[in-house]
């Protein structure tokens, strides 16, 4: 038995789903869409709704005068392509449960977290970057429920779980 809850619940899977394959030979025939998902538009539980719905925390080597130059620009450009997120201090030190430099981005639409993250993919040059979900449970959300580009770095998360 999984701890998880089935990721069906709360679905409707009375109509069987076609086993045919598109003109690609590869990919499934999905059935006819009725109505898009309602997580193209809002975040799912547990995700808050009464802040943003994601962090970016974008790491680099602060002891590498590239990474350091580079961390600096990505960061003015995120400012200035993407002004309508929440963009915090460019810190030069490890910070928190961060264990080198970094700075912090929100997002606070599922659009807005999809347009970071794909712009994020290819433009993050040596930067990795840690993204989680904000719900109730800060420690599951930078351990269980964070998604890496790049290299995961360990977090200091002891002070997270109280």
């Amino acid at each position: 038995m999984s701890p998880y809850p089935s990721p069906l619940e709360g679905i409707d899977t009375s109509v069987p789903l076609p086993t045919t394959k598109n003109a690609d030979g590869k990919s499934l025939t999905n059935l006819p869409p009725t109505t898009l998902s309602r997580a193209y538009t809002e975040f799912v539980e547990p995700i808050t709704k009464d802040n943003n719905g994601f962090d970016f925390h974008i790491y680099y080597m602060q002891a590498v005068p590239a990474q350091l130059e580079f961390a600096r620009e990505l960061h003015e450009r995120i400012r200035r392509e993407f002004p309508e997120l929440r963009i915090y201090t460019f810190w030069e030190k490890p910070i928190g449960p961060h264990p080198v430099a970094m700075f912090e981005v929100n997002t606070f639409t599922p659009h807005q977290t999809g347009a970071l993250f794909s712009w994020l993919a290819v433009n993050r040059g040596p930067c990795s970057v840690l993204i989680h979900p904000n719900t109730d449970d800060e420690f599951k959300d930078h351990t269980e429920l964070q998604t890496w580009m790049g290299k995961p770095w360990p977090l200091h998360t002891d002070f997270l779980k109280q």
